[in-house]
């Protein structure tokens, strides 16, 4: 069975042993899983479980909405776990720069960020909600998220930790959620917004194809500063 073409699809797969197995499907060619774990033959993995081309009885794509799993070519876009609680303190709610142009630190502090990520896995049930952690080898580099979904229409917003930034890795994910909030989910529009002076953030709209539509002069007040507000968006026809 050629299964290689499941890679990086969202399936589900019955085993010879009856068990039923549903996720984002990576696959793991002859040579990796011979040398990786003495395997001899092919086989897809859903999460850590690894199910080899022998034992499969049946695979099919299935249909995924909401917080559905993603990967790009360097990580993995995951639902929010509740020990992600105290690295996204950690890494996000204690450095000023995360917020400096929002005002907005919902991770500010550790009982913060467990009600934050357990407000965020709470909602997983609703198919419009999309919060995802930036996840690099079991290592959280970053969040990202679209909200207010209405009149068909949402708002995409990203954080990278410090020490992950310049990277590439926020472009890389917004690319990702852009595609899938347009072509898998129909949502026609996806906007953003960024301070005139945030320059990284405005880059990273702008290379991910989204397009500054408008500039709101004095419309983002953060404390006591005031910055011009940037609005981008992303259509589904481009």
């Amino acid at each position: 069975m050629d299964i290689s073409k499941y890679d990086g699809k969202h399936v589900q797969i019955t085993d010879k042993w009856g068990e039923i197995f549903t996720g984002l499907a990576t696959y793991g060619n002859c040579d990796f899983l011979e040398c990786e774990y003495g395997g001899e033959e092919d086989g897809i993995f859903i999460g850590n479980v690894l199910i080899y081309n022998s034992q499969i009885v049946s695979i099919e794509e299935t249909e995924v909405h909401g917080s559905a799993e993603l990967r790009t070519e360097r990580m993995i876009l995951r639902r929010y776990r509740p020990e992600d609680a105290d690295d996204l303190y950690r890494y996000l709610g204690t450095d000023p720069a995360m917020h400096a142009y929002s005002g907005w630190n919902p991770y500010a502090t550790p009982e913060m960020a467990q009600e934050t990520v357990r407000g965020f896995i709470d909602d997983y049930g609703d198919e419009h909600t999309y919060s995802w952690v930036m996840d690099v080898e079991d290592v959280i580099v970053g969040t990202i998220g679209a909200y207010d979904f209405a009149d068909c229409r949402i708002e995409v917003g990203f954080s990278v930790v410090k020490g992950w930034q310049g990277r590439g890795l926020a472009t890389e994910a917004l690319r990702k959620v852009l595609e899938y909030l347009t072509e898998n989910e129909s949502i026609p529009c996806v906007s953003a917004w960024c301070a005139a002076e945030n320059i990284g953030s405005r880059r990273v709209l702008e290379k991910a194809g989204m397009k500054l539509v408008s500039k709101e002069k004095d419309g983002l007040v953060v404390g006591d500063k005031v910055y011009d507000r940037l609005v981008f968006e992303y259509t589904a026809s481009r």
